[in-house]
């Protein structure tokens, strides 16, 4: 605990954006609330808000100090970008490449100065399959755009659930999704490829270990066993990865009652 505190005050004049699958905005308002005003994120990134626009708690949310914009789809997927004291400013809505993708995947905004993506990419499951194609697709379509933006040579955050396992040190057995589409090769290498493109893993590369886990099942006692793995992620430009200071999961919401399976993932940024 003493060192957690001490990294947190070192940290204290930096910049904290987080994203955070929420797993239906409505159903874990509460808990999203809670973890907003106990964390206070500068810049927080949603996906599965399951929420069409005009159900979306905006009002909520500016209770307690947050702006939003968000790109809703009704029952499944949607993605939001809340920012405390700002107004996002939007910059774009969907994935280009694509004008016939209908699902709300994608939200692109500028806070405070920095580009800010929520990504919620296909889990692609089952496997082979139309699914699996799409999340490919998905996949290289987000390289495509990824790369436009590293040429505007500004401060960009790709956050969101990624729906990809990166290394057999980020889930707790190896074998354990050993045919599913997050672990498969080819995701693997769409991951790895976005890597070489010049992005930084932050919480990899403030934990190069492994063994961090950003999601848990609610089945078979995934939660009490830790049987968890780490599919949301948040790439650095250089622009950032040169500000990253801190990092980490706020671990302890996913064992709140009526929690999202995922737990909240954030770094900080020196200002």
């Amino acid at each position: 605990m003493r060192v957690r505190l001490e990294l947190r005050h070192l940290s204290a004049a930096a910049v904290r954006i987080a994203t955070f699958n929420i797993n239906g905005v409505k159903a874990r308002l509460p808990r999203l609330l809670e973890w907003l005003e106990e964390t206070r994120p500068a810049v927080a990134c949603l996906q599965e808000i399951k929420s069409q626009d005009d159900g979306f708690p905006a009002k909520a949310l500016q209770a307690i100090g947050y702006h939003a914009i968000w790109h809703g789809q009704k029952g499944f997927n949607g993605v939001a970008i809340l920012a405390d004291g700002a107004v996002p400013r939007e910059v774009r809505r969907g994935l280009p490449g694509d004008p016939d993708d209908a699902q709300a995947r994608y939200l692109e905004a500028e806070v405070n100065g920095v580009r800010v993506a929520s990504i919620y990419l296909p889990n692609g499951n089952p496997q082979p399959g139309p699914k699996f194609e799409y999340k490919l697709a998905w996949f290289a379509r987000l390289r495509v755009h990824a790369a436009s933006l590293w040429a505007e040579e500004v401060p960009v955050v790709l956050a969101g659930d990624f729906n990809v396992v990166p290394t057999d040190a980020d889930i707790w057995a190896a074998d354990a999704l050993a045919e599913d589409a997050l672990t498969q090769p080819e995701s693997r290498d769409a991951w790895a490829r976005l890597l070489g493109d010049g992005w930084t893993d932050a919480v990899a590369t403030l934990h190069p270990r492994g063994g961090v886990w950003t999601f848990w099942d609610y089945q078979a006692g995934a939660w009490p066993r830790d049987h968890g793995f780490r599919i949301d992620h948040l790439l650095l430009s250089p622009e950032c990865a040169d500000r990253l200071c801190a990092g980490g999961v706020d671990k302890g919401h996913r064992g709140r009652e009526r929690a999202s399976d995922h737990a909240p993932v954030w770094i900080e940024m020196t200002g």
